[in-house]
């Protein structure tokens, strides 16, 4: 009998003492305010004098033009600018930048037909961004736009336009 009560005292003993620790914790998220992108001035390399040999002519994204090869600049620049796009979502946020590789612009005015190629695109910032504290920030894009030979002379346009891309790193 003895045995017995020391056996249930010990065993009451160790019930009691026996040691459970748990912790507790909470479940959030936070939904950011989602990325977008808006243009704010079209790209337009201007007025270029085409010769009998070919060039090209590098638009910086602050707009500023560099002929090579054949293609010169004339006095009266015309309409002159890069492209340019407001990024706009959460403020402070990363994002990064896809640019299109090349694009056609077609003949559309004037005598004669013919195509142009555009195509080394850049952009400021270069491949990553981020946005101010209001959530937003100025995308700049510039590009080279290739003159062939004896290129027709008239306004080319692109039929289609040309996808710049952003998304948060």
């Amino acid at each position: 009998m003895k045995t017995t009560l020391k056996i249930l005292i010990v065993f009451v003993a160790m019930v009691g003492y026996s040691v459970v620790s748990y912790a507790q914790s909470t479940a959030s998220a936070t939904i950011v305010t989602p990325i977008s992108i808006a243009v704010v001035d079209n790209m337009n390399f201007g007025n270029v004098n085409a010769s009998g040999v070919a060039g090209s002519v590098a638009l910086s994204t602050a707009g500023v033009r560099t002929p090579s090869g054949g293609v010169t600049l004339p006095a009266t620049t015309g309409s002159v600018s890069a492209a340019s796009f407001t990024v706009s979502g959460q403020a402070n946020y990363t994002y990064a930048i896809t640019l299109p590789t090349t694009l056609t612009i077609t003949h559309s005015g004037g005598a004669g037909t013919g195509t142009m190629t555009v195509n080394t695109f850049v952009s400021d910032p270069a491949t990553t961004g981020t946005l101010d504290g209001t959530g937003k920030q100025t995308l700049n894009v510039g590009a080279t736009l290739g003159v062939g030979m004896n290129q027709a002379a008239g306004t080319y346009t692109s039929g289609s336009t040309f996808n710049v891309t952003v998304a948060y790193n």
